[in-house]
């Protein structure tokens, strides 16, 4: 089993990191990414277990979303704490996710982050706009599991 980091070069780990931070200039929610090479059991429970690890429940206005990925189990969750998710419907998060697909297909989970992590931050900004006394509440870098 390869590490999850070793699907990502640091170029791409970059990339990632400045999307995160790109967008979250337009808004005040948190976008975080955990990659694990493999997962066991539920993959909702694996995302929410890291939710709460990341403490990503914390922020202010409790609109953290967390795009999680278990590459090697190709599988993927992206889930909404309870501020942002009465913005916006599951059928939005799956929409996302399903645009994901091709992406992962081709084997560019890069490019498949990137486009979770845009669509993610035009409705965060849409519905969480930047305020001037905003700070970044939670780390924009890319965190790898076991």
């Amino acid at each position: 089993m390869a590490a999850a980091s070793s699907y990502f070069s640091e170029e791409q780990q970059l990339l990632l990191k400045n999307a995160i931070a790109r967008n979250e200039k337009k808004t005040s929610g948190e976008i975080r990414v955990y990659i694990d090479s493999v997962i066991n059991g539920d993959v909702l429970e694996r995302a929410a277990e890291i939710f709460e690890t990341l403490r990503m429940h914390e922020t202010h206005l409790h609109n953290g979303v967390l795009i999680y990925v278990a590459i090697e189990s190709r599988q993927f969750a992206i889930i909404g704490d309870s501020g942002i998710h009465q913005h916006v419907s599951q059928n939005f998060w799956e929409k996302v996710k399903s645009e994901m697909i091709p992406f992962f297909k081709r084997k560019d989970f890069t490019g498949g982050l990137l486009h979770a992590i845009d669509e993610t931050g035009a409705k965060l900004k849409l519905h969480f706009p930047i305020k001037k006394d905003d700070i970044n509440e939670l780390p924009n870098d890319v965190i790898f599991g076991e």
